[in-house]
């Protein structure tokens, strides 16, 4: 069986694409056979960022290793009983499919709560939130008081994952590994960036789940986008010389990678 990879928040602009993208390749260079499909059936910026890596490489003549991207296969309406919904067929299909050729899969959901994020929830192994360091965000996963310290009780999102680990239980799977990445932190150690922390803390110890360190706001994972590259590929590419930046960015990744423990996976980047 693949082990099922879910990045998901029903916020945008958390980074949940640039996680996928970066996590995806750096299995897929480390010999892994990795698949990937983007439920954001709209924006599509997951699938838009494998299509501009598949052309660009394609234009320099560049082999380099990738995820493979699997297109979310339409389903004929009139195989779906009357009580099921199209959408769980969809994925299901496309599911099927990767299965039989991958030992990761990269589920990439959009920002906002829909069907196929859901079910896509309950399929995860591994579940990665990225979260911008801020109560806005923060305010996703649990109601918190006017001190930003007393956490009053959990929110949209936690209920939908609570859900997800319920429906896994009932099917006799394991339970989902969930981290949240926290992203765009600033190197100063701010009043909101600690409380942050505490509150974050706090609030695994009550719903469960682990804390990494996401990746800093850097201009670098903008410009890579319309070439479909990653920091693992900037030497590849030519580029002789990293700055700091890019060895710092390369390292918060391959922490990343390490934090979230997959079976079968050393680092080696």
């Amino acid at each position: 069986m693949a082990h099922i990879i879910v990045v998901g928040n029903e916020k945008g602009g958390a980074g949940k694409s640039t996680v996928t993208m970066h996590v995806a390749t750096a299995l897929a260079r480390m010999g892994h056979h990795v698949g990937a499909v983007d439920l954001d059936l709209r924006q599509q910026t997951f699938g838009r960022y494998c299509v501009n890596r598949r052309h660009h490489l394609s234009e320099i003549r560049l082999d380099l290793k990738s995820p493979e991207f699997f297109p979310l296969p339409e389903v004929d309406k009139a195989s779906v009983p009357e009580a099921e919904n199209i959408f769980d067929h969809r994925l299901s299909a496309c599911i099927a499919t990767m299965e039989t050729q991958c030992e990761f899969i990269l589920i990439d959901c959009p920002g906002s709560h829909t069907r196929l994020s859901q079910v896509a929830h309950s399929l995860a192994d591994t579940l990665i939130t990225p979260l911008n360091d801020s109560f806005v965000d923060f305010d996703l996963l649990a109601r918190i008081g006017a001190d930003g310290e007393r956490i009053e009780g959990p929110s949209v999102y936690s209920e939908m994952v609570w859900h997800a680990r319920q429906l896994r239980a009932q099917a006799g799977l394991t339970p989902i590994d969930w981290i949240i990445l926290r992203n765009r932190m600033g190197a100063q150690q701010m009043v909101n960036k600690q409380k942050m922390e505490r509150a974050l803390v706090k609030l695994s110890k009550r719903i469960g789940f682990r804390i990494a360190p996401g990746f800093s706001e850097r201009v670098i994972f903008r410009e890579l986008f319309p070439r479909g590259l990653t920091l693992l590929d900037l030497k590849d590419i030519g580029v002789k010389q990293l700055n700091i930046s890019n060895i710092a960015a390369r390292q918060e990744l391959r922490d990343l990678v390490k934090t979230l423990d997959l079976p079968n996976v050393s680092i080696e980047f």
